[in-house]
């Protein structure tokens, strides 16, 4: 048994060696200025949390959810706004900056001249995206709760939802930016996540669509991260919980999987 598992166990270690290096390369590279950028991508749902939960929500009230629950309508929006924030934190490192390294700087033609593989590099990409995904659900989760949206005790229980909810985006990110042929490409990623950001239950509950829209959202990454972020907000969760959390998981291990497997396409032809 111990000469089975601890071959694998090595080899782990490996493997976590090596992406953490990939990870550290961009730590490295990061300067100080940067930080604002990075503050940029929280700006936007906070916006929307204080514009539309907090303004348009005097003017809505309370907001009856499916399972009968009465909350108000900031309390609604604030959870979607951490998954929207979770979401763009990920996605901003895994497609845009990740297809200018992969397309034009030719960033990993070397590392792969290294035992590094193509496998590793992708979990190091996404592991420092998410890094940058962390930061904004923490500062999205402190103005939560201070603004008694939710308490502490379920910020905390949030915020590793909100860290999945990153790695989840941030996979598919890297998949999805492996298949771009330009940066013109980009303008349809980002038509494709507005819409998502729109119509996965962030503004109303998704019950509101007629029944083939609302199975449809349901179907989409956003909306399990929604649902899964609001649950644990209000304190409602239970077995749909774990559905989400499912449902993130395969997305996370398919993006991984594809990302790798196109990388290797395009490095070695």
């Amino acid at each position: 048994m111990v000469a089975l598992v601890l071959p694998r166990l090595v080899a782990a270690q490996a493997v976590a060696r090596r992406s953490a290096s990939v990870a550290g390369r961009n730590v490295a590279a990061f300067k100080p200025v940067y930080w604002v950028l990075v503050a940029s991508g929280l700006v936007e749902p906070m916006l929307y949390l204080f514009s539309i939960g907090v303004g348009v929500g005097n003017l809505i009230g309370d907001l009856t959810l499916p399972s009968g629950q009465v909350v108000a309508y900031a309390t609604f929006v604030a959870p979607a706004m951490l998954a929207v924030s979770a979401m763009a934190g990920a996605l901003a490192e895994t497609t845009f900056t990740f297809f200018g390294k992969i397309k034009y700087l030719k960033l990993y033609d070397g590392m792969i001249a290294t035992p590094i593989r193509p496998f590793e590099i992708a979990l190091g990409e996404l592991g420092w995206a998410m890094l940058r995904g962390t930061v904004y659900s923490a500062a999205f989760l402190v103005v939560m709760v201070a603004m008694d949206l939710t308490t502490v005790l379920r910020a905390l229980v949030a915020l590793p939802a909100a860290v999945l909810v990153g790695f989840a985006f941030g996979a598919l990110g890297l998949a999805v930016s492996t298949f771009l042929r330009s940066w013109q490409d980009l303008d349809l990623l980002g038509s494709a996540q507005f819409a998502l950001f729109l119509f996965s239950g962030t503004f109303v509950p998704a019950q509101a669509y007629p029944t083939v829209l609302h199975w449809l959202v349901e179907a989409t990454p956003l909306y399990r991260a929604v649902h899964l972020i609001r649950d644990i907000s209000i304190g409602t969760t239970g077995w749909v919980s774990a559905l989400d959390v499912a449902y993130l998981v395969v997305v996370t291990v398919v993006g991984l999987l594809v990302a790798s497997r196109r990388m290797g396409a395009v490095l070695y032809r």
